[in-house]
């Protein structure tokens, strides 16, 4: 992508408006990102996606801005991740800046609880949307040792109280021995 001010103004209004309509963390995020970097913009191929969310979930810090972070750095270097990271951290910065104003004005209302029930369970739904995606892109890789990380990934969290952080750590180090020995044999 050129480095261009509208092109810097694009990816700035690309990623405010996908921050601005997330609620819900991380993995909300990941359906909306890809809808419009990957479907809509076309700027990224599908696997890079995948492997910018990869790294974006094994980094310290909000998943939202990590994976913008690195959509800006690919698309136009160091630059274009200052834009993303502030286009994705400003509207969330204003809405709770909002929101600690007027929270104790109206934390007790019914309809104040009702409508953060109701974000929940939409959260949950666009998750849930989000690990299916995921999960497709994996299995349409036709990469079977992939596909049984990921499992075995999902069945650990399922069946046991293993943190999170080693599953993750054991899926990325198994990823990683999977790439180096898949390297070694091409050569």
């Amino acid at each position: 992508m050129e480095r261009t001010s509208s092109n810097y103004i694009k990816l700035f209004t690309a990623c405010f408006y996908v921050s601005a309509f997330t609620f819900g963390g991380g993995y909300v995020i990941v359906p909306l990102m890809k809808k419009r970097f990957v479907d809509e913009l076309g700027w990224l191929d599908e696997e890079d996606m995948l492997n910018m969310i990869a790294i974006a979930q094994s980094a310290p810090g909000a998943m939202a801005v990590n994976t913008a972070v690195l959509v800006g750095r690919r698309l136009l270097g160091g630059s274009g991740a200052v834009v993303a990271l502030a286009g994705t951290v400003l509207p969330p910065f204003v809405i709770m800046s909002v929101i600690a104003l007027l929270y104790d004005r109206f934390r007790d209302l019914a309809v104040v609880s009702a409508v953060l029930k109701g974000l929940m369970a939409g959260v949950c739904a666009v998750i849930a949307d989000a690990v299916i995606d995921m999960a497709g892109g994996v299995i349409r890789g036709k990469r079977a040792l992939s596909v049984v990380i990921m499992a075995a990934a999902f069945i650990i969290g399922l069946i046991t109280d293993v943190n999170v952080i080693v599953v993750i750590a054991f899926a990325g180090a198994a990823g990683v021995i999977s790439y180096a020995l898949s390297r070694a044999t091409r050569v």
